[in-house]
């Protein structure tokens, strides 16, 4: 299976519990391979720890579905079956997916956090559910209603439409200047639906206006949503032209550094740490993870030498005793080791096992 990629953010007040501490150095190693079991072991146990976690909780027993543990998680942990020896889903994986679906199937009477939090669930739930349906060849009836409720969430009008209001926390990455980070992930929902989703007549009306956001929004964005554009635009054909594609994937190409690996601030535009620490100036596993996977999907054999810099990077620095990558706040410097300062980790780490597992 090789299934959607990306998205992360966190819904709500589930960033509220934030604390700073310094950083140990990241964990590296000589290996010209990568440790599955490891990888599936960690994040097993961060989904568990996330799924218990009472600032996660929701109502009627359900949880937030968080761009950095969660989403990452349901699209990476199936990749990881073979290794583990497994013929299912894992427990996480099965308790992540009965909350989404119980949240879609309910999606009236469950209380949302907000109004962005509301569109931005929307398209979360819809990835989920459709990347989990796109191996069958079959869209099942929760995806079919994921995706209704996307629709029902997009804006209409005014300088948003086509587009889904999303959580403006002023959190780098995710949760600043995302709607349309979150469109990104929109179109990829609908474009890795399976059967004929994508031409059928009644959601026409609403692709073409998230076509058109997608369309005049696009100069003035990050890299980083621009990256995003670009694995949409290879599920939804017309979103971007060849040649367009080419250009972003030269300009996030010319950031790679020396190691062959790839740092977040670099793919953001400048920002600021609330504890006024500095950026980072490692590669790390998230940014390098996401840059090699566009180029799987969207690259071509000029840009091979340096996607293989980077999937080489990405085998060299897992740690091989906790099974992550590294990865480090945008927003303030955090103790990697506490269970707030793993979430960068936690998303790194999925990304890294998708790009790992399409050489395979």
């Amino acid at each position: 299976m090789k299934p959607a990629i990306f998205g992360l953010f966190i819904i709500g007040a589930c960033l509220g519990a934030g604390i700073s501490a310094k950083n140990p150095p990241a964990t590296s190693t000589t290996s010209a391979t990568w440790n599955q079991k490891a990888a599936a072991a960690y994040l097993d146990q961060r989904m568990v720890w996330w799924e218990g976690w009472k600032v996660a909780a929701r109502d009627q027993g359900t949880f937030c579905i968080s761009c950095h543990t969660a989403l990452p998680y349901a699209l990476a942990r199936p990749s990881l079956r073979a290794a583990m020896g497994e013929q299912g889903m894992s427990t996480a994986e099965r308790q992540l997916l009965g909350s989404v679906t119980k949240r879609v199937r309910n999606w009236k009477e469950m209380a949302p956090s907000g109004a962005e939090a509301r569109g931005t669930e929307s398209i979360l739930n819809a990835l989920i559910l459709v990347s989990y349906d796109a191996p069958t060849g079959t869209l099942s009836p929760d995806a079919r209603q994921a995706l209704d409720n996307l629709w029902a969430e997009q804006v209409k009008t005014g300088d948003l439409r086509g587009a889904w209001n999303w959580d403006e926390l002023k959190r780098a990455p995710w949760e600043n200047e995302s709607v349309y980070y979150g469109a990104a992930l929109a179109a990829l929902a609908v474009g890795n639906s399976p059967g004929d989703y994508a031409t059928q007549a009644h959601d026409q009306e609403s692709i073409q206006m998230l076509k058109d956001y997608l369309s005049r929004e696009r100069a003035q964005q990050s890299l980083l949503n621009r990256l995003m554009l670009v694995d949409a635009s290879v599920k939804m054909p017309g979103l971007l032209t060849s040649a367009e594609q080419k250009a972003i994937l030269t300009e996030a190409l010319s950031t790679q550094q020396a190691d062959g690996g790839f740092r977040l601030p670099l793919l953001i535009r400048p920002w600021e740490r609330l504890d006024h620490t500095p950026q980072e100036t490692h590669s790390d596993g998230y940014a390098t993870a996401l840059v090699a996977l566009v180029l799987e999907w969207a690259g071509t054999e000029a840009e091979r030498p340096q996607l293989q810099r980077a999937l080489n990077w990405l085998r060299q620095n897992q740690d091989q005793t906790g099974g992550q990558w590294p990865a480090y706040s945008m927003n303030v410097q955090r103790d990697l080791s506490t269970d707030i300062g793993k979430f960068m980790g936690d998303a790194a780490t999925a990304y890294a096992v998708l790009a790992l597992s399409q050489q395979q």
